[in-house]
């Protein structure tokens, strides 16, 4: 259990910062009902994403990729916002957030409000069709198709999320290393820092001379090396708790 003295601190630390950026991971959405696709029972354990999440597999037989999308989909779709997204929504609209960069592909930081948000390996909250590039709603198309096909060319449609074998946008890896080189305060929420080049962000503010935070329920490769301190929870309890406090600090004039 996270104490009070602990999110005042985390707290005083957003009040003070100049320039906030969260890094968030799979442990962001877990509050949502969405399981991290590399832990125990997830979707990868069932399906070998190298084969199924391959760009040549959704290329040359999306038929066989969208097995495994067409689950993945019914999981996103259902999702809704947890308190964690809505704590960063509302710590953007204090002006105290800048930019979320997020590993995540299910867009619930768009859901819940958030403008800034540099989305790593894109989303699948929408699809592009591989044919005549045409953008659709992921809501609006017939996942139960195998594989759902553009209305204007039939063409396969590919969810907007990078896929093995595809090389992280540019714009993407750009604005990112740009957010977390200038940012004075760094908050790691929900990620086991494996997954690169995303676990690269919070070393480079750290060098920067950034103060890094980690939320987590458990130790990753940063703490104790590169994050100041961790606020051990779920992202939901302890940033709804870390933003109440923030609230009350800019009431008190802090």
């Amino acid at each position: 259990m996270v104490t009070d003295q602990e999110i005042k601190k985390s707290a005083s630390s957003i009040i003070r910062a100049k320039k906030v950026v969260a890094l968030c991971g799979a442990g962001m959405s877990v509050e949502s009902g969405i399981a991290s696709f590399r832990g125990r029972g997830g979707l990868w354990e069932k399906y070998n994403p190298e084969e199924y999440g391959h760009i040549a597999t959704l290329q040359n037989k999306p038929e066989k990729a969208w097995i495994m999308l067409r689950e993945m989909s019914r999981e996103i779709m259902k999702a809704k916002p947890n308190r964690g997204h809505l704590a960063l929504a509302e710590l953007e609209m204090l002006g105290r957030l800048s930019s979320i960069i997020t590993q995540n592909v299910d867009g619930l930081h768009h859901v819940a409000g958030n403008k800034n948000v540099i989305e790593f390996h894109g989303n699948m909250q929408s699809v592009v069709c591989m044919k005549c590039g045409d953008r659709q709603p992921s809501i609006e198309i017939n996942i139960d198709d195998s594989p759902p096909r553009c209305k204007k060319c039939n063409g396969a449609f590919k969810p907007d999320a990078v896929f093995f074998g595809e090389a992280i946008p540019s714009d993407a890896l750009n604005h990112s290393h740009f957010e977390s080189k200038t940012c004075d305060l760094m908050l790691v929420v929900g990620t086991s820092a494996l997954v690169y080049p995303a676990a690269t962000m919070p070393e480079i503010a750290s060098s920067a001379g950034a103060e890094v935070v980690e939320i987590n329920p458990e130790a990753t490769p940063l703490t104790g090396s590169v994050s100041d301190y961790i606020l051990r929870g779920t992202a939901g309890e302890v940033l709804s708790r870390v933003v109440s406090r923030v609230k009350d600090l800019l009431a008190a004039g802090r």
